[in-house]
């Protein structure tokens, strides 16, 4: 598959342009022979771009990187051959808070937009009490350092971390072991979020349900252990089992909802 065949799998004008990027991203590695990376993408890009990937027959020599185990922000990178691995692109820096305010993460990221700095330079935002540690392209460190001093009227003491020097704060999360009918979309997801099926179908239908990050308008899709199911408004829960049989024909499912 060419170049063209597979910018004509994008969805629209926006993940076209996606596609196109890290296509040439790719290109330019094996052209140049050197690692090369693309800028930090979201969960849902990330599942657009792995489809790419796969759809291209393009299965290894490139790696996703967050800068820690975990992270939701990534960026690719694509490696050459004599190229093991390449920790380069990214970066991270802590910002302290002088005193004892404590800002949030829309605080924190708004001030880092006020910089002038785009989305796709920043990976992950990690806040906890008086500081924010930041995941950042590895040439955006040195500017945060010397140019971030401040998230609202907070003043911030800025200096750059190891990747291992990361703070991540503990993701709570609530197990709920059910049993379902099947395991179409919307019983699943009725019980990981512990509505109504009918409540369920309606938010699939509303288009504010992703399936693996990717949205998904089907409440009868069939849905598999390991799948993320994400509802804008209502947040974020993984079918962690898929049981066997009850004797009513039911199917036992083990769910974990992120508080």
């Amino acid at each position: 598959m060419d170049k063209t065949d597979l910018l004509a799998r994008a969805a629209d004008g926006e993940e076209r342009m996606l596609f196109a990027r890290v296509l040439d991203k790719y290109e330019q590695m094996e052209r140049r022979n050197i690692p090369t990376a693309t800028a930090f993408l979201s969960q849902a890009e990330q599942a657009s771009v792995q489809a790419l990937l796969n759809a291209a027959g393009i299965r290894s020599g490139y790696v996703w990187n967050g800068g820690y185990e975990g992270a939701e922000r990534k960026l690719l990178q694509f490696l050459p051959d004599w190229c093991e691995g390449d920790e380069s692109a990214v970066a991270a820096v802590r910002a302290r808070c002088r005193g004892e305010a404590s800002p949030t993460h829309r605080d924190y990221l708004g001030s880092l937009m006020g910089l002038g700095i785009t989305r796709e330079k920043l990976g992950d935002l990690l806040v906890s009490p008086g500081q924010c540690d930041v995941v950042t392209a590895a040439d955006m460190a040195d500017f945060l350092v010397r140019q971030w001093d401040g998230a609202g009227r907070v003043r911030l003491d800025v200096s750059g971390i190891a990747l291992s020097e990361l703070l991540v704060p503990v993701q709570q999360v609530k197990t709920l072991r059910d049993t379902v009918m099947s395991l179409r979309l919307d019983a699943v997801l009725a019980s990981g979020f512990s509505i109504s099926r009918t409540r369920a179908a309606e938010l699939i239908r509303g288009g504010r349900v992703q399936v693996n990050h990717r949205d998904c308008l089907k409440g009868d899709r069939m849905v598999a252990q390991g799948d993320i199911l994400t509802v804008r408004g209502l947040g974020k829960c993984v079918l962690r089992e898929v049981g066997g049989l009850s004797k009513k024909g039911r199917t036992g499912i083990t769910m974990e909802r992120y508080l």
